[in-house]
């Protein structure tokens, strides 16, 4: 391998890192990651760090698991890849009958592609062309949510709500409609949580009275706002939200991209309200981490409406080159596997209880606003003053520092802002969860108190 130097000054020439200012960057010395192992990533002076946050919220069973890699290497002897437009490989046949199967009723067809952005980008085309294809050409709109988040691309973003991220592309986008989303902490309807009545509902349910022969779809992250800050719904919202779609006779896009899989302490963030849609997108610990996967999928009714002659036109012209690969399906097969032989979603509720207590402590700092979590997801706020809720300038880059100090600790984790995150892999054990926990406590109060 080359030496240490040379990779840190190449990634810095060459590399243009993603939601990152790389003027600060530039300026930093480089964490370099050379391998993985269990639930460290170890860096090429051969330092480990706790992997916080699943390398990005994909993580299952931790790095280097010998199930993933064996099968990894089985399929690339067998068939590293082959087309799935117009005709078809075993590992995504076996695949998605899984997913059919542990997917909420109703859900009956899969759409492969590659990332969370484009399977989103694949319910908004599909809800689109359905009501086309069914002459009601006036449907042409969305109904998003406000800090919500569902990927990078056009499509994805124009359902965005994070003006940080979504505002400069705004000219790019299409008319959407956008709700009020429950941030219960800095509510943006000024109402307080124990007496509103879940007034944002009513708000949601005006936009749909008023507009609902112009929509498409719904489409939400249900139960947790990740990239917002892991904002928490409030219990009945998701429900009372598909229940007034599904009365107006609008399709409803579930967005787990980031919740599905066990994050949020069941299989999939719907199954906590009994929800039922027409739509869920699904990505990140598909394949436990180990390779690019998505899939979209949807309900016998929308695919029946792409059903006709071949000139009739009525086909979904969309795909990827890599749609369905065998090598991302056979690994995320087995990474299923493994959730039913190891009993990962069952030995996750002592571990989420465990969490809670080692989080309660926090709350005792001058800086926190609010720590939130739902099952592995959890979202600690950090504020300038607790009474008023003021947040720190922008300028002080507080959750930056506070991962940085994390960093030289032992651990890595990654802010939104600054909410500090952590989103550990569901099978990590209870001393290294302990330890996680601990060393990001340490770190907000060592920056918040200097």
């Amino acid at each position: 391998m080359e030496d240490k130097k040379s990779l840190a000054k190449w990634d810095k020439r060459y590399i243009w890192h993603p939601f990152t200012q790389m003027k600060d960057y530039l300026e930093s010395e480089p964490l370099v990651i050379e391998r993985g192992e269990g639930f460290y990533l170890i860096d090429v002076e051969g330092k480990r760090y706790i992997d916080g946050v699943s390398s990005l919220w994909v993580l299952v069973h931790g790095h280097s698991k010998k199930e993933l890699i064996d099968v990894l290497k089985s399929q690339a002897e067998t068939l590293c890849h082959s087309t799935l437009l117009g005709i078809a490989n075993v590992p995504s046949i076996l695949l998605a009958k899984k997913i059919v199967d542990i997917t909420p009723d109703g859900l009956t067809k899969v759409f492969y592609s590659d990332n969370g952005s484009t399977s989103v980008e694949i319910a908004l085309k599909m809800a689109y062309q359905f009501w086309q294809q069914r002459g009601e050409k006036r449907r042409k709109r969305f109904i998003k949510f406000s800090n919500a988040y569902h990927g990078d691309t056009i499509g994805s973003v124009s359902v965005g709500g994070i003006d940080l991220f979504h505002n400069l592309y705004r000219p790019l986008l299409f008319k959407t409609y956008k709700a009020p989303s429950p941030y219960c902490y800095r509510c943006p309807l000024k109402l307080k949580k124990e007496t509103c009545g879940l007034a944002c509902v009513s708000e949601f349910e005006k936009i749909v009275k008023r507009y609902k022969d112009e929509v498409c779809a719904v489409i939400i992250e249900p139960i947790v706002q990740g990239a917002a800050g892991m904002i928490i719904q409030p219990r009945g919202f998701l429900s009372a939200i598909w229940k007034i779609s599904k009365e107006n006779g609008l399709l409803f896009i579930a967005d787990e991209v980031a919740t599905g899989f066990g994050r949020t302490g069941s299989m999939f963030a719907c199954e906590h309200e009994d929800v039922k849609p027409d739509f869920m997108c699904l990505s990140k610990s598909i394949t436990g981490g180990y390779l690019p996967l998505a899939v979209t999928l949807t309900t016998e009714e929308v695919f029946n409406g792409f059903l006709g002659n071949f000139e009739d036109f009525k086909t979904f012209f969309h795909g990827h080159t890599y749609t369905g690969n065998p090598l991302a399906c056979a690994v995320a097969l087995k990474n299923l596997e493994l959730y039913e032989s190891e009993k990962i979603i069952e030995k996750l509720e002592s571990k989420i209880q465990l969490l809670t207590n080692e989080l309660k402590r926090f709350l005792e700092l001058p800086c926190i606003g609010e720590v939130r979590q739902k099952g592995f997801m959890v979202g600690i706020e950090l504020v300038q003053n607790k009474k008023t809720k003021k947040p720190y300038a922008p300028k002080e880059k507080i959750g930056q520092k506070v991962i940085l100090e994390a960093r030289k600790r032992g651990v890595v984790i990654r802010p939104l802002g600054d909410v500090i995150v952590l989103m550990p892999p569901l099978a990590i054990d209870e001393k290294t969860l302990i330890e996680l926990v601990d060393i990001t406590y340490k770190s907000i109060e060592k920056v918040t108190t200097l």
